[in-house]
């Protein structure tokens, strides 16, 4: 296929609602199997007391990680309401600070609380956990949303642009070589088109810098 052909080709819509299904799955699996885990153990009459306790901290922390994943996962990639509905920026904010947590990733959200198209803040959220991919090891994200100009700097050791998304923002990925986790920057690419903005990622020095204007 050519380069132009790549640029102009779609995946159909059934394609693009299975991938993304696998994109949800993916983020929630593991959560939700510590559950699983920790409740077999908790069940289990041979464990001791100590053990049992150790499990059921267990189940109450990835309880609270899958549902910080779903519900980002319902905005980031879901309907989110009607068509044409409107999203509180800060709300995003804080379900996006839920979803990164606190350990490997510190994020910094800065952006006015105001209410904004669905698409827009859909693409913000998109646009961060692809400033999050190239920071594979950890560090600081930070989204920045000044009118219609949204910005995400992702810094950290080794911080790149991985090759697969580059290709996939240059329209120069094969449709079939798109997966569960390529999805993500394809679908964030046709969020931007939607709402009539140029999605890029490129490196800024040693940061990455996610930018849809």
């Amino acid at each position: 296929m050519s380069d132009l052909a790549a640029i102009d080709a779609k995946l159909s819509d059934l394609d693009l609602a299975a991938l993304l299904c696998s994109r949800v799955c993916h983020d929630v699996i593991s959560p939700v199997g510590a559950i699983a885990n920790g409740l077999e153990l908790i069940d289990d009459p041979e464990m001791d007391e100590e053990t049992k306790e150790t499990a059921l901290n267990m189940v109450r922390s990835s309880a609270k990680t899958a549902a910080a994943k779903l519900k980002f996962c319902r905005i980031a990639f879901g309907a989110a309401g009607s068509a044409g509905a409107l999203i509180d920026m800060g709300e995003a904010g804080e379900i996006a600070k839920a979803f990164v947590g606190d350990e490997k990733v510190k994020l910094e959200w800065n952006a006015p609380r105001e209410n904004r198209p669905k698409q827009q803040v859909k693409l913000v959220l998109n646009m961060m956990l692809m400033a999050m991919a190239g920071i594979p090891r950890g560090g600081l994200v930070t989204v920045t949303v000044e009118g219609d100009t949204f910005t995400v700097r992702a810094a950290g050791d080794r911080a790149k642009v991985p090759e697969p998304v580059a290709g996939v923002l240059a329209g120069t990925t094969e449709l079939t070589a798109l997966d569960a986790r390529l999805v993500q920057p394809y679908y964030a690419k046709q969020l931007a088109r939607s709402a009539g903005l140029t999605l890029a990622m490129d490196m800024d020095e040693a940061d990455v810098v996610v930018k849809a204007a």
